[in-house]
């Protein structure tokens, strides 16, 4: 029987991905994981092969902790009438404060292009996030009403934005610059 792990690893892969939302990939250190996790490097490399394992364990937590309670709001039809709980989701960049972004988008931005395992698990992120985006305007009156093609185009573009603004957002867009570009967005649909 193996020896129990001496750390909390959820804990310690939210402090990874701090480091990694901070400095991106190539920029993070194992060094700089190490100390940021709290670990032993010996414990690191009991849980982990490398710093690429755990830039994608950071990804599938993320997407456990963040995308999925994003996914489960936009998809709940108790939470409310489609096109509001949209307008939550897009409105929520707004109190991204410490201006980090989305990490899903700083890996799309980053990693996916260099590296097939992050483009697979930012690709399921960003179609899974759309399918829910889907569900919310069939869960709206006017949503409802739409055939399935409009729905999903809709959704693709309300994806796109929700994109831009978190992009916009961490580049120092002011609130009230966030909110037209929401506003106008709604407005279109």
């Amino acid at each position: 029987m193996g020896r129990p792990r001496e750390f909390d690893i959820d804990k310690a892969l939210d402090r990874a991905m701090g480091v990694f939302w901070q400095k991106g990939y190539e920029g993070a250190s194992l060094q700089d994981l190490l100390s940021a996790m709290k670990i032993a490097r010996g414990s690191l490399y009991k849980a982990f092969d490398d710093k690429h394992s755990i830039y994608l364990a950071t990804l599938d937590r993320y997407d456990k902790t963040e995308v999925e309670t994003g996914i489960a709001f936009l998809s709940d039809p108790a939470a409310g009438d489609g096109l509001a709980k949209i307008r939550t989701m897009l409105e929520g960049v707004k109190s991204d404060k410490a201006r980090r972004g989305c990490f899903m988008c700083n890996a799309a931005i980053d990693r996916a292009s260099l590296d097939t395992e992050v483009e697979t698990r930012v690709s399921a992120m960003l179609h899974r996030l759309q399918d829910a985006i889907v569900t919310a305007l069939k869960q709206s009156r006017r949503g409802s009403r739409w055939s399935e093609g409009r729905r999903s185009a809709t959704a693709a573009s309300i994806l796109t934005t929700y994109m831009g603004l978190r992009v916009l957002a961490r580049a120092g867009y002011s609130a009230k610059a966030l909110q037209a570009i929401i506003d106008k967005t709604l407005d279109a649909i």
